[in-house]
């Protein structure tokens, strides 16, 4: 028998049509089940998407040391000690491991700045040069800060867009002043982050200008570098242990002390995260199969109902002359029609939906749900082979039955 009989198609939606709400029911659970395996790996996606964009705003083998406060006691000093940075520190990462990247950061959280009659308070980061690639700063407008600036402490700022929205409108801020504290600063451009609106909210100026307007000496917030190449995942992790260690002997406190200076490598930790969100798309596959396994169990036993029902009828086709393997193969083809149909309809609501919804759909850690299109032909032909395997058992108790004994079936 071939599948593109048109006696046979007729016969098999003649038997759907017959028993519409059976076929309604066990379509609408394939179709619920792909809708499910669709939207969960849409949002495993988006959960990927998301985290991979929120480390994307710094450079992916980036380190950042903060200082913190100890808690525990070390050769006389006691714990709860506070851990200050200063330039030494910066001169001494420059000195001795060599990093490609490497800045000294000060950081003042709510500085208040005004222009005219704009006023705010916002995220002030005093830098080094460097830091601009680390944090992948791009410039937009004019220009970020240079060498120049920081040797001689000028009084110029760059901003990020949405701050530079906020204070000027629709001005051109590049060339205007800002009042930092009451000290004017020149904007000399302006810069977009893709770590988010959080990141574009900020304003940065040369770290020297900074510890004067603070009047921090020598003193700075934290720092930040990059290795000198690129490392693998161990040897990441080695080298920025290794500045660990150096930094409790230079500040005097306990190397197990991992609370006395915080130690953020953005390798190892994009690296966990992903990890983790690896194993959540698998559980994701498990529960979305799962799902579908249901709806498949579900068109099995529909099709041995179809054929509890269609005995008689199965008996006299047989008795004059129709082989197990043309009965057989009907059955397979109603079953495998049911699920790919439904299935079909289920994936397409599901694509419809996360192509709607998705693209307004931006958080730090989600963003832009989708569906990769391999896995969504994958998904249909599992659907294809499950709807055959469903088939399949029903109908080969059918082909076993014999003639005399259906045509005695009621």
């Amino acid at each position: 028998m071939s599948p593109f009989d048109r006696d046979v198609w007729q016969e098999i939606f003649a038997t759907l049509k017959k028993n519409k709400l059976r076929t309604g029911l066990t379509g609408f659970s394939v179709a619920w089940g792909i809708f499910m395996l669709v939207i969960l790996l849409g949002a495993g996606e988006g959960l990927r998407n998301g985290v991979s964009k929120a480390f994307m705003d710094d450079a992916n083998d980036a380190i950042f040391i903060s200082p913190a406060t100890t808690s525990l006691p070390y050769k006389g000093n006691k714990p709860g000690r506070r851990i200050e940075f200063s330039m030494d520190d910066y001169e001494y990462l420059k000195s001795e491991f060599d990093p490609k990247l490497v800045s000294a950061r000060y950081w003042s959280w709510n500085a208040s700045v005004n222009y005219k009659n704009e006023y705010g308070a916002y995220t002030l980061r005093g830098i080094h040069v460097d830091y601009i690639e680390i944090e992948r700063n791009k410039v937009v407008s004019g220009r970020h800060l240079n060498q120049r600036d920081i040797d001689e402490a000028r009084k110029v700022v760059v901003l990020g867009r949405l701050m530079a929205a906020d204070i000027f409108k629709d001005k051109d801020p590049i060339g205007e002043y800002l009042i930092v504290r009451g000290v004017p600063f020149r904007v000399v451009g302006i810069f977009s982050d893709e770590g988010g609106e959080r990141e574009e909210r900020i304003f940065c100026m040369p770290i020297a200008t900074a510890q004067r307007l603070y009047a921090l000496g020598n003193n700075i917030g934290d720092l930040a570098l990059t290795p000198p190449r690129q490392m693998t995942l161990d040897e990441s992790k080695a080298y920025a242990s290794r500045i660990a260690a150096d930094f409790a002997r230079r500040h005097q406190f306990d190397p197990k002390d991992l609370r006395a200076i915080s130690v953020r490598n953005i390798r190892e930790q994009a690296d966990m995260i992903l990890g983790i969100i690896s194993g959540i798309q698998v559980f994701v596959w498990i529960i979305g199969l799962g799902t579908i396994v249901a709806g498949i169990i579900g068109v099995g036993n529909i099709m041995m109902i179809v054929v509890k029902d269609r005995t008689r009828e199965i008996g006299i086709r047989k008795a004059i002359g129709a082989t197990p393997w043309s009965i057989i193969s009907q059955i397979i083809l109603e079953s495998v029609f049911i699920t790919s149909f439904f299935g079909y309809i289920g994936l397409l609501f599901g694509v419809i939906l996360l192509e709607t919804v998705g693209p307004n759909m931006d958080s730090d850690y989600f963003a832009n749900p989708e569906i990769n299109f391999e896995i969504a032909i994958i998904t249909l032909l599992i659907l294809t082979v499950a709807g055959a395997i469903a088939g399949y058992i029903p109908a080969r108790k059918a082909a076993a039955v014999q003639p005399v004994e259906a045509l005695k079936s009621e």
